[in-house]
């Protein structure tokens, strides 16, 4: 009877070994399934775009510092020196937006330009916004007109890489004499050690880097072809080939045209600004443009690309992408010109643009786009 016994405990001992392992080989089954199941393109893998922190991480809204004086002793030792940088001549398509006062700011960052590599010298602006700060909200006005000036000296001037907004400061004097107020407004670094971004600390290095960047230049407009359509082709093909889109997002100067012509590597916002300024450099008309992208994966981001004229027409280029991660180290024709002098009507799929480039700041405005692509007459 034992024997009996002892036989069916053995038997239903066995019969779970034996069921347990089948379990565990269905569910391993299973997950190879899965495994094989995943799809990988033959060209590229799918085009990815930024993070929202990838676009204007560095420009916010201003931090204003203020000095309040009761009394001048003597004016005439404590009078400020006057500026005017109404002389200077710019035709640029965000200053070209700006009101007076956001203009007069910009013109002196323009003015200043090889001062301001230093990273702490001071920007005078004088008395020149005085009437504007005479208003009732005259201060809150400056900032607003601040923010906007910044934001369009970075955007059409790709070349000040090298500054980083965040650590700017726009002060203001105010002084009262008797019955009379004046105020005295400059920019500076406050108590930063500087107003450079991270990677860089002085103007000899700013000047090192802005010389390598200007041979690449020198060298594109060296081999300038004979159409604008050959010049903007020639450009496109340059960074598409040089450079290597950076999917770390923690690279140094990938948002900047140091690290993408130099270090040849970038995410969306260093292609775009090389593109301008290369664009610039051979006398094309050309923006950046930044917005919404949405991927092939349906995935919408915060995205930056361009557009460029070609005589009397405007057509957008995304040389990012343009320029998807590549499975072995080649691109088709197809990918390389998806996003190459494309018009509204097939732009508009996947790119929406925004003219607002932080929050709360001036809604600017992008030239109208040709609603049909570019095509090259023969």
């Amino acid at each position: 009877m034992k024997s009996k016994l002892s036989k069916f405990i053995i038997t239903i001992i066995f019969f779970l070994i034996v069921a347990v392992f089948a379990l565990f080989g269905i569910i391993l089954w299973n997950e190879l399934i899965k495994i094989q199941a995943v799809y990988v393109p033959e060209d590229v893998t799918t085009i990815i775009s930024e993070t929202p922190e990838t676009i204007d991480k560095d420009i916010k809204a201003p931090e204003i510092l203020e000095n309040t004086f009761d009394k001048i002793q003597d004016p005439n030792t404590t009078r400020k020196k006057e500026v005017e940088y109404s002389k200077i001549d710019i035709n640029k398509h965000f200053y070209n937006q700006l009101n007076e006062y956001a203009k007069i700011i910009y013109r002196a960052f323009e003015s200043n330009k090889e001062n301001m590599k230093t990273g702490t010298y001071k920007v005078d602006l004088g008395s020149s916004l005085s009437t504007l700060l005479n208003q009732p909200n005259g201060q809150e006005l400056l900032g607003e007109y601040y923010q906007s000036s910044i934001e369009a000296y970075t955007y059409d001037n790709p070349d000040v890489f090298y500054l980083s907004p965040n650590k700017l400061y726009l002060n203001i004097e105010t002084t009262t004499q008797a019955n009379r107020v004046s105020y005295y407004v400059y920019i500076n670094n406050g108590q930063k050690e500087n107003y450079l971004i991270d990677e860089f600390s002085s103007k000899e290095q700013i000047d090192q880097a802005l010389s390598r960047i200007e041979q690449i230049r020198n060298e594109i407009v060296k081999n300038k072809k004979s159409s604008t359509y050959e010049n903007i082709k020639m450009v496109h093909d340059y960074l598409v080939d040089n450079i290597q889109y950076d999917t770390t997002i923690a690279k140094s100067n990938i948002y900047n045209i140091y690290g993408a012509l130099i270090n040849h590597e970038a995410v969306c916002e260093g292609y775009a600004r090389s593109f301008k300024y290369l664009m610039d450099g051979l006398g094309i008309p050309c923006t950046l443009v930044i917005g919404k992208g949405t991927n092939s994966e349906g995935q919408t981001e915060n995205h930056a690309w361009n557009y460029v004229q070609i005589e009397d027409y405007w057509y957008a280029i995304d040389t990012t992408w343009d320029d998807p991660i590549s499975m072995n180290g080649w691109v088709s024709e197809t990918s390389k010109y998806r996003y190459f002098l494309k018009g509204s009507n097939n732009m508009v799929k996947d790119h929406i643009p925004s003219g607002q480039f932080t929050e709360g700041g001036k809604n600017f405005s992008y030239p109208a786009l040709s609603t049909k692509d570019y095509t090259v007459s023969r």
